[in-house]
């Protein structure tokens, strides 16, 4: 379960948000529980973003994807140190690659996608370290 802050109808509310093992989506809030359906698209979007700022909280660097696309090709490996700069995936978006690169420099913690993935736009690709 993660605590976010959502706005419905310009009024926000502190929510907890649970993901059950179906693919749907316990929203809970003020003592009530709502089911919401989404696309896995939305959901991957949720999570991935109350994952991001938590990576971040860490101190860990966050790369995510700029745009909609496909992994053409991942360039680096768990493990491996990077430079601000380095190229580290390749997407291909509207037919177009793109190069997702380096930060910062460090050490590569975690690679979330693989080669044919489909991302959406702010998933998290790769944490540094």
């Amino acid at each position: 379960m993660e605590d976010i802050t959502i706005k419905v109808d310009g009024k926000e509310y502190d929510v907890r948000v649970e993901e059950t093992g179906d693919g749907k989506i316990l929203v809970h809030c003020n003592g009530d529980v709502y089911e919401v359906e989404s696309t896995q698209d939305t959901q991957a979007s949720i999570f991935n973003r109350v994952k991001k700022e938590k990576i971040e909280d860490s101190g860990k660097c966050v790369i995510t994807a700029p745009l909609p696309g496909t992994i053409y090709e991942v360039k680096v490996n768990k493990g491996e140190k990077v430079r601000e700069g380095q190229s580290l995936i390749k997407l291909i978006a509207m037919k177009m690659e793109n190069d997702i690169i380096a930060k910062r420099s460090g050490i590569v913690k975690e690679i979330k996608v693989k080669k044919n993935d489909s991302v959406s736009k702010d998933d998290i690709l790769i944490v540094i370290e």
